[in-house]
């Protein structure tokens, strides 16, 4: 869901797990993201994501196995 601040948020709760990657908006409306780090790290990510900042609606959340990518810290990528 766009317009609640859920980049800003993610982004700052995957920073306080340590994680690396990144967040941004699609044009339909949803927020993907790629975060790679420890599997613990990962999970709480997810769990948090589950229900977003405050004011978001989290209908949905897809999780599949990726190939990390190559970087430091975790961006706000403008939208796609």
């Amino acid at each position: 869901m766009q317009g609640v601040g859920f980049r800003d948020a993610l982004r700052a709760q995957a920073q306080a797990l340590g994680l690396t990657g990144w967040v941004r908006n699609r044009h339909d409306g949803s927020v993907e993201a790629l975060a790679c780090g420890e599997a613990r790290a990962l999970d709480a990510l997810v769990a948090w994501a589950r229900r977003g900042p405050p004011a978001a609606r989290v209908d949905r959340l897809v999780r599949a196995d990726c190939t990390p990518a190559d970087g430091d810290g975790f961006e706000r990528l403008p939208s796609a």
